[in-house]
């Protein structure tokens, strides 16, 4: 009897199988959903929209953007675990997502190694130190001599508590010695207005936005916080070039999806996205808006959440950030 039962369960398991092995193979048969941790027309949205066009071209199929935003992106994060992992649901990621938002918020109920499939990195973007052009400061090493000389003079802006561009400052801080105020606000838009006028003395914004306003002169570019310079600031430095050693570091897109996602389609998703790398039309607009092409696969990108986490884990722990409730 006991045999019997084995057979009948091992014949249900092959057929379960064989099933799921054809449904991947004929994935996808209908329109995919990329969801999208923050809000319609911010940069990540904006980014998301245009690299959907391509995967959608690759997958001759439709790729349908969803915003499900709120807590820094782990409102997306929890649609994308809790969803049957059967290709029609991925999550178009942020960095600060996984390797941030855990430190900060303890309603975050995200487990790195079991929540997700990794499919790959999509592009890297800078943070550009802006200063306010009215200060005598033009370059990373006259701002840390200013705030050493004048103790608590020197002021920087955040997009909120916890967030990626406090952490880049933080970490400023931290390897210069150097006292700063930090004022955050409810975005980076609020944060840039009080830079050009004067409110706050500097602050570290995302390249694709921070452009306009550089190119517009009305604010003063200091350096790039990638190990390279962006080829859309070419004149900016890196950290690294103005003197502050070891400091490269960088945000990214990436693509997940939830856990047990089949081999077949993660791996058809990894080839699409190793194509969208290549494609010349992509790259023009990735490199106009201050992205980097940085493809990479699922278990590199692991590795890279998995640095990532600790580093800011140290930062967010010696700055004192306490994580909200």
């Amino acid at each position: 009897m006991l045999v019997k039962k084995l057979l009948v369960a091992a014949t249900a398991l092959t057929a379960l199988s064989a099933s799921m092995s054809a449904v991947a193979a004929e994935w996808p048969e209908r329109p995919v959903k990329l969801l999208v941790g923050y809000a319609a027309g911010g940069p990540v949205d904006t980014a998301a929209r245009s690299f959907a066009k391509f995967l959608s071209d690759e997958l001759k199929q439709s790729v349908v953007i969803e915003n499900k935003t709120g807590a820094s992106g782990m409102i997306a994060a929890e649609n994308v675990i809790r969803s049957k992992p059967d290709g029609y649901t991925l999550y178009f990621i942020a960095s600060p997502t996984p390797t941030i938002t855990p430190h900060i918020q303890k309603s975050a109920n995200i487990n790195l190694d079991k929540d997700f499939t990794y499919i790959g990195n999509i592009v890297d973007y800078t943070n550009v130190l802006v200063a306010n052009k009215d200060l005598p400061i033009k370059s990373v090493k006259e701002l840390v001599e200013y705030a050493k000389a004048n103790p608590n003079a020197i002021s920087f802006g955040s997009a909120g508590i916890g967030s990626s561009n406090q952490l880049s400052a933080e970490l400023l801080k931290q390897k210069t010695g150097t006292e700063m105020l930090h004022v955050p606000y409810r975005g980076n838009a609020p944060a840039m207005v009080d830079v050009m006028s004067g409110k706050i003395s500097f602050m570290f914004d995302i390249s694709g936005t921070a452009i306009s306003y550089i190119n517009g002169d009305k604010v003063r570019p200091l350096a790039v916080t990638s190990a390279t310079r962006n080829k859309a600031l070419p004149d900016v430095p890196t950290m690294i070039e103005a003197g502050i050693e070891d400091y490269a570091v960088t945000g990214w897109y990436a693509l997940v999806g939830p856990a047990g996602l089949p081999d077949t389609i993660t791996k058809r998703l990894e080839v699409a996205l190793q194509n969208i790398d290549k494609n010349p039309e992509f790259d023009k607009l990735m490199e106009t808006g201050g992205y980097t092409r940085t493809f990479s696969n699922g278990t590199d990108l692991k590795a890279k959440v998995d640095r990532e986490y600790k580093l800011w884990e140290a930062v967010i722990e010696k700055a004192g950030i306490q994580p909200n409730q």
